[in-house]
């Protein structure tokens, strides 16, 4: 009975030695380094920075890449909603034609909401894309339940196909590596300086005190 028991001990002795061998081993052949950054990558997906943010190259860098018919594409699902040929009636949301550059609340008749007609300014392609990647942060408590457009390119496109449809306004330029972006001209367009500005004060002629020195010191004799 003992030697029973000493044999089966001993092979359940040998056999977690055994395991712990295999194990061993295992973990010599088939040692890994961690990877510098966990996880899959996605295809499409873009890369965020350290702060956690998506780099998105600014508006005029977009348009300037921009494919119209693509833009046409990605408005079919904005057709549910509203209309972009001239002349077209509003429906859900306001007819779209040449609306670039227009005021926020510029169709007549269309009953926009408070929210949107208190935003200042006016559909500028900064704005358009800002609306368009979400419009209740751009307008809080807009009517409009549109979630957004997420890809930054699609945006763009979009805009570049509602400019071509009744706007035409040229795009901003593409700033330079390492320059910031100019304003886009719908926004350029209404900081001209005012003329009203401008100093009507006539120029001094020659010899008087304003343009003459010594001219000054004997006004000042004759005024004492």
């Amino acid at each position: 009975m003992d030697d029973r028991f000493n044999t089966i001990a001993g092979w359940a002795l040998a056999g977690g030695i055994a395991a712990l061998g295999l194990s061993i081993v295992s973990g010599i052949v088939f040692h890994s380094e961690r990877p510098e950054k966990m996880g899959y990558a996605i295809e499409g997906v873009e890369d965020a920075g350290e702060g956690g943010a998506v780099a998105v190259a600014p508006i005029a860098v977009r348009l300037a890449a921009a494919d119209v018919a693509k833009g046409a594409d990605v408005f079919k699902q904005c057709t549910a909603c509203h209309t972009i040929n001239q002349g077209g009636a509003s429906g859900i949301g306001p007819n779209l034609y040449a609306s670039v550059g227009k005021a926020h609340g510029h169709v007549p008749g269309f009953a926009y909401s408070d929210a949107l007609k208190g935003v200042p300014g006016t559909w500028t392609f900064d704005a358009l894309d800002a609306w368009l990647t979400s419009p209740r942060k751009y307008a809080p408590g807009t009517k409009m339940t549109f979630a957004g457009i997420a890809n930054p390119q699609d945006r763009a496109n979009v805009i570049a196909y509602l400019n071509s449809q009744g706007s035409n306004l040229p795009f901003p330029a593409a700033p330079a590596a390492g320059e910031e972006p100019a304003a886009d001209n719908a926004a350029a367009e209404a900081n001209v300086a005012d003329p009203a500005n401008i100093s009507n004060e006539a120029t001094p002629a020659e010899g008087t005190p304003a343009k003459d020195p010594q001219a000054a010191i004997q006004a000042e004799k004759k005024g004492h």
